[in-house]
């Protein structure tokens, strides 16, 4: 019987299944690409659901989801405890030292995460409009992630991020062996483990005498890199 594959995390689904079952993308809409190769991140219909080790994630609501999780026993979440929206009262909680220190507070940074443990239910959101972007990672994968646009992690994963704000539509482009795209800080979301990130300074001259700097981050593939439309513009002069 032939499966259906995932256009977005690649996943093989059951012919009969709507949304995929491993990132709730839609399985019966393609991908949408713009002609410079930027794909779309998937909107999550609501009450979409999809699975995670023994456990389901539910989606729900379009303009502010909620991620509702019913977690099994034996799997954990870690997430920053200001996106928790409600858990039942029987779930476990303990604390992640996410380390650095000194650094982090400085940057806004939490220094603990919170895991929340199976069995029970709990929910996730955030105080702004957005959509949610499920990213699965196979074994031996990476993903570094901007810190606060961050959700919620299962217990298998390891934490690592960049503190920009802001938040918007999501997209994603695919960069080759050696393939370079100038992106905004602010901008930047993600990006795969084995795409170099650099900052560059360029200089714009505005007439004979003036001009100012702009500092961009170059990224260099091969891997994916996921932007945001709606961000806070940093390290211009």
């Amino acid at each position: 019987m032939d499966r259906i594959e995932c256009q977005w995390c690649k996943a093989q689904n059951e012919p009969d299944r709507t949304s995929c079952f491993t990132c709730g993308a839609p399985l019966d809409r393609k991908n949408l690409v713009s002609d410079s190769g930027w794909a779309e991140a998937p909107r999550l219909r609501d009450m979409t659901e999809f699975r995670f080790s023994n456990s389901t994630c539910q989606i729900e609501g379009e303009i502010v989801p909620v991620a509702e999780i019913a977690l099994a026993q034996g799997d954990a979440v870690f997430f920053e405890h200001h996106v928790m929206l409600w858990k039942e009262p029987g779930v476990p909680m303990s604390a992640m030292n996410t380390g650095g220190g000194m650094k982090r507070m400085l940057g806004g940074m939490p220094h603990v995460m919170s895991v929340a443990h199976g069995p029970g239910r709990i929910a996730f959101s955030r105080d702004a409009t957005g959509e949610v972007v499920v990213l699965p990672l196979h074994p031996s994968m990476e993903l570094d992630v901007r810190e606060h646009a961050f959700l919620a992690g299962t217990h298998s994963l390891n934490y690592s991020f960049v503190r920009i704000k802001g938040y918007g539509n999501v997209f994603q482009k695919t960069l080759q062996p050696g393939e370079q795209i100038l992106v905004e800080p602010g901008g930047f979301l993600y990006k795969d483990s084995s795409v170099t990130m650099n900052t560059v300074k360029q200089n714009v001259r505005t007439g004979m005498l003036g001009g100012h700097s702009l500092y961009l981050a170059e990224m260099t593939g091969p891997g994916r890199v996921g932007i945001q439309s709606m961000y806070v513009h940093h390290g211009s002069e």
